[in-house]
């Protein structure tokens, strides 16, 4: 309103109705709003209302505003993309991503890149590690 104080009543009246447009197609997209969910969840919101079957898409580490459960909660959805013919190229630390069955993992450490094992990857063995005896590590604090 502050913006149109100036303007004739016909001007503020547009300028209304364009914002209360933008507001329900925001709210149509993206239901309660973004803001009404977890830092998480919204996260797999924008990517569900993002992914379409057929894309192509590049993900840098999409993990990190995602909990360990929402995580699994991404494989489901890439899964879900998977069969519908997505195909996804991502950068990632997390343990749970590079589970994805069948995936191809690629190690950037050295050159040339090489495909490695998802077993033999320095996050799935520390991560186990960890989780197996994390007073291990603990006690180095």
């Amino acid at each position: 309103d502050e913006e149109y104080r100036d303007r004739s009543q016909m001007a503020q009246e547009y300028g209304r109705m364009a914002y209360a447009n933008e507001l329900r197609a925001l709210e149509t997209r993206y239901g309660d709003g973004l803001d009404s969910q977890s830092h998480g969840e919204s996260f797999l919101a924008l990517f569900k209302s993002r992914f379409i079957p057929g894309g192509v898409y590049l993900l840098d580490e999409p993990e990190v505003p995602l909990s360990p459960l929402r995580q699994i909660g991404l494989l489901s959805l890439l899964k879900q993309m998977v069969e519908a013919d997505a195909q996804f190229i991502i950068a990632t630390h997390s343990p749970i991503l590079m589970a994805y069955p069948g995936a191809s993992i690629y190690s950037f450490d050295s050159l040339p890149v090489q495909t490695v094992e998802y077993k033999e990857l320095e996050h799935y063995s520390l991560t186990r590690d960890f989780l197996n005896n994390p007073e291990s590590f603990l006690r180095h604090l």
